[in-house]
């Protein structure tokens, strides 16, 4: 398996450091409010990445956590807390507003075949683990006290900005307007790894540490939790391309630092879902959500077949249009499938399944490639393979794609069946024809039948979910 690794800006051989076993870690949600769907397609590609590795026989333990505290509105260590602002606006306590959240997080995820992961850890559990690590670098001189607060101290690293040879005064502190600098700060690039009450005094959250009553800082969690679940040694770790500075950027320099080694070999970024008006937020004026896709009408699983048509390293534009566009295409893919659903007897050629199966590897292997894995089986579906060869190759391809294939198949089959009992046999006789003639694109011949049709007394129109016949 071929994987582009952030760290590298390069296409790699995925080798995990335990054979046969990897280790992936995914930055979970602040649970202050619903996830938008752009949030939802970096956790759709996940899902995608975890199920291609179990796909090839990797035995995968995946963690993820959820952020309850800590995580502030700005990357400068500056603004409210997330969470405080959630409660605040809901008049609800920060706890309150985590589990519904979180809750709601979960709910989505399975409406868009999202698996959960192995271990979920909120950061509130673990605060005495976010002691003991930031104690060990305090003790290693990676960190130290200002103003109340405990810092990483960025300059005792050969290299800090890992994933960018950033300009350093491109990124100072307070570079974005209304951010003022930290002035505890030794090095404008330094970040919180613990906040006293000398930043919050009305934080609700608060603990006991050898510095004083506080909370911890966003970036020290995941390291924490990540080393916690998946020991010292991490395989691939997975976010939005959003994180990968400060965040993951601060990930590496204190779990590295604590550890005295190299600590993540692969990181996978996935980008963002645009509007025509630019990247998607909570704070811009459309909050779109999967309930508000329900609302409107979409399966959630819709969704997540648009996300599937594009590369995870492409930023993928989002209008009513794409997505209506991706109910069509999905529509017809579970029109071809439906019959075979019907006529399943029969054994499996193993040699164009191999042919076929191979081709879907490959479009895994090369870097999660899901567009040519749906290619692949639009391949599947014009081959000479037989029925139950193609409804197996379906299957399996579908414990990775996540798209329902074969139940929504059957559901329109039976579904049609029913429809279609109380038509008499001699209209659905002429309904096989027209669509034969159609097919042949010998429409005056489907004129002709249609006319025949209706003088039984029963009307059929083409519509976006197939042929359907009705009584005049």
């Amino acid at each position: 398996m071929q994987l582009y690794n952030s760290l590298s800006h390069k296409k790699e051989e995925f080798v995990p450091f335990v054979e046969g076993k990897v280790n992936m870690y995914t930055c979970g949600p602040t649970v202050y409010h619903y996830a938008h769907i752009g949030n939802l397609r970096s956790y759709i590609m996940e899902d995608i990445l975890e199920k291609a590795l179990r796909f090839e026989g990797y035995d995968v333990n995946r963690v993820m956590n959820i952020t309850d505290v800590g995580h502030l509105t700005s990357d400068g260590d500056t603004g409210d807390d997330k969470m405080l602002k959630g409660a605040k606006r809901e008049h609800k306590t920060v706890m309150e507003i985590a589990k519904f959240y979180t809750d709601a997080f979960f709910g989505d995820c399975e409406k868009l075949n999202i698996k959960k992961p192995d271990t979920v850890v909120p950061a509130t559990t673990y605060i005495d683990e976010f002691i003991r690590v930031i104690s060990v670098l305090m003790d290693k001189g990676y960190a130290y006290e200002a103003g109340g607060n405990i810092y990483f101290d960025t300059s005792k690293l050969e290299k800090y900005y890992v994933f960018n040879d950033f300009n350093e005064e491109d990124l100072a502190v307070g570079v974005r307007e209304g951010v003022e600098a930290d002035e505890n700060k030794r090095n404008k690039a330094d970040f919180v790894l613990w906040f006293t009450k000398s930043k919050f005094d009305d934080q609700e959250l608060k603990w006991d540490s050898p510095w004083g009553i506080g909370y911890p800082g966003w970036h020290i969690e995941c390291s924490c939790i990540s080393m916690k679940n998946n020991g010292e040694y991490l395989d691939i770790h997975c976010g939005g391309i959003d994180n990968a500075f400060p965040h993951h950027t601060n990930e590496i320099a204190q779990s590295e630092a604590y550890l005295g080694h190299k600590w993540c070999n692969y990181w996978f970024h996935v980008l963002h879902l645009n509007t025509n008006s630019g990247k998607m937020s909570k704070s811009k004026g459309e909050f779109l959500t999967v309930s508000l896709l329900e609302e409107k009408g979409y399966k959630p699983v819709v969704y997540r077949f648009f996300c599937l048509q594009s590369h995870y390293r492409k930023s993928l534009v989002f209008t009513w249009e794409n997505l209506d566009n991706a109910v069509v295409a999905y529509n017809k893919l579970i029109e071809k499938i439906a019959p075979l659903t019907k006529d399943s007897a029969g054994d499996i050629d193993m040699a164009e399944y191999d042919r076929l199966m191979g081709a879907f590897r490959d479009a895994l292997d090369n870097d999660i490639n899901t567009a040519m894995a749906i290619t692949v089986l639009y391949d599947v579906l014009k081959s000479k393979a037989n029925v139950a060869t193609k409804l197996a190759l379906i299957a399996e391809f579908d414990k990775v794609l996540g798209l329902d294939l074969i139940a929504n198949a059957k559901e329109l089959a039976d579904n049609a069946g029913s429809a279609s009992a109380d038509i008499p046999a001699e209209v659905m006789e002429l309904v096989e024809q027209r669509k034969a003639a159609r097919k042949d694109k010998n429409f005056a011949l489907a004129d002709e039948l249609r006319d025949k049709i209706a003088a039984l007394g029963y009307e059929v129109k083409e519509t976006r979910q197939g042929t359907e016949i009705n009584k005049l």
